[in-house]
């Protein structure tokens, strides 16, 4: 595999580089929306990378929600005024956020370790214990445009401190701990702001928030992570990879 330093970036694989190349392109207007992506062959020549690389990065800019492959016609640059957040798959904002290019600032509102309440042990399937609560705010550009409250067994996540926090909650259960995070359930709603959200977040004229639930587990199905997620409606757009599959 080709391993490039990029200035800026550290270093990146080249389909990486292919892919960051062309977001860059796209996100200032030097590739713009509504029109499609040179061909795969252009892409090979320009960029100097065999087909499979130049794919990697063209799905990458599909997973992502940038662009629309259109048989036939090549792929389509969407318009991406709003920032994506991937539905699928397992991902920590810190990952997310090398993708974003923005000014990203992650704001601890809570941290502390406490006894199960009675509410959250259905969610977490536990009957007693310690859990961590987490609540951070998510600024975007100068905008607090996302409250993250997540509720972590403690009796399988030991020894977290608010710097993880404040860094990445799975980097520390990863590498640290050597757990393997596997998948998650979510579900999204659209629901009416409550007072304290409309105090934490930049709410400009909006009543509504777009809640994201997510119940985390590791590789051996252990329920870890119980999260609620409220975003800001018009900063963001949820993406996602489907597959047809016939019933």
């Amino acid at each position: 595999m080709c391993i490039l330093y990029i200035k800026g970036c550290g270093y990146m694989s080249k389909y990486q580089m292919i892919y960051q190349n062309l977001l860059n392109k796209i996100k200032h207007k030097e590739i713009k929306s509504g029109s499609y992506l040179p061909s795969e062959n252009e892409l090979m020549k320009q960029y100097d990378a065999s087909r499979d690389t130049v794919r990697k990065a063209l799905n990458l800019l599909l997973q992502n929600g940038y662009i629309q492959k259109n048989k036939g016609k090549g792929s389509l640059v969407l318009d991406v005024d709003r920032i994506a957040f991937p539905v699928s798959g397992v991902t920590s904002f810190k990952e997310l956020q090398k993708t974003m290019h923005t000014d990203v600032e992650t704001i601890i509102q809570m941290f502390e370790e406490k006894d199960i309440p009675d509410d959250l042990k259905e969610e977490l399937y536990m009957n007693e214990g310690r859990i961590y609560h987490i609540e951070r705010v998510r600024k975007i550009d100068g905008d607090k445009v996302i409250l993250d409250t997540d509720f972590i067994n403690g009796n399988i996540i030991q020894g977290l401190k608010k710097e993880h926090a404040q860094n990445s909650l799975y980097e520390y259960i990863e590498k640290e701990l050597g757990l393997k995070i596997s998948f998650a359930r979510k579900e999204i709603t659209v629901v009416k702001a409550n007072q304290r959200e409309k105090e934490l977040l930049d709410m400009k004229d909006y009543d509504l928030v777009v809640c994201v639930k997510s119940y985390t587990y590791l590789e051996d199905a252990t329920l870890f992570q119980y999260t609620i997620a409220k975003h800001r409606p018009d900063k963001f757009r949820f993406v996602d990879f489907a597959r047809r599959t016939e019933l």
